[in-house]
């Protein structure tokens, strides 16, 4: 008999947004693994704070890398892909001898988060079981107070890591956007917006559904750069009745 690997979506940052399910699962799990950046707590691991079993074994898997090194570093895939291999075979271990593990996910899993990376090491190898869960985007147009899209508005979201030309074109042909991954490419997102002509709509949502949430037009913002957990919005205009 082999265990489970459950890819549990948490939601956007507040427990009371996860699912009934992902609740059950954390609750109950014997083995607890998630991701942090070595020296920190981890955000999903503060998330479910309370809500483990005493008697949970927990398996914290921390980032060899993240902001250190550029992207285009070749060292930057290395290191990462060899942490992953080694997480994999550690969780698989686990499984295969009959354990079920419950792998934390801010979000949803299979939405821009590292879980993707043991899913395609894993899956059709031992069981693997994704739980879904409220995004961080969805989380923060909610906090913004308007619906994001209207009618047939064509919805885009962007990475703050592209290049400033890419940015700018995936900018200028949606109606509204939803962008990620900023930190310290703000001044190129800024130039982008601005190119692309939505500069005026952009608001920015920090920390949306957690403790520090904030809701600010962007042009308001005189900061240089911003925390992991930050957003820009472009609301659509589109159609309605």
């Amino acid at each position: 008999m082999t265990g489970v690997l459950y890819g549990t979506g948490l939601g956007p940052g507040h427990p009371d947004l996860m699912s009934v399910r992902a609740d059950r699962l954390v609750r109950g799990a014997r083995h607890v693994a998630f991701f942090r950046k070595a020296g920190r707590a981890g955000r999903a691991r503060k998330i479910v704070e309370g809500m483990l079993s005493a008697e949970a074994i927990e398996f914290p898997m921390e980032y060899p890398v993240t902001t250190e090194i550029p992207l285009t570093d070749p060292r930057y895939n290395e290191m990462l892909s060899a942490f992953y291999e080694d997480v994999a075979g550690r969780l698989r271990a686990l499984v295969e001898g009959g354990e079920d593990v419950v792998v934390l996910c801010e979000g949803d899993p299979f939405f821009y988060g590292s879980f993707m990376h043991l899913y395609t090491r894993l899956s059709g190898v031992i069981p693997v079981e994704v739980v879904p869960a409220i995004t961080g985007m969805s989380a923060a147009w909610t906090a913004s107070g308007a619906p994001i899209t209207w009618g047939d508005d064509i919805l885009s979201t962007v990475m703050g890591t592209l290049d400033e030309a890419t940015l700018t074109k995936a900018m200028a042909e949606a109606d509204a956007l939803v962008v990620m991954k900023i930190g310290r490419n703000l001044a190129k997102v800024r130039r982008a917006l601005d190119a692309s002509g939505k500069a005026d709509r952009a608001v920015l949502v920090q920390f949306a559904a957690m403790e520090g949430q904030s809701i600010t037009p962007l042009c308001e913002f005189d900061g240089a750069t911003l925390p992991y957990f930050s957003i820009i919005l472009v609301h659509g205009q589109g159609r309605r009745p």
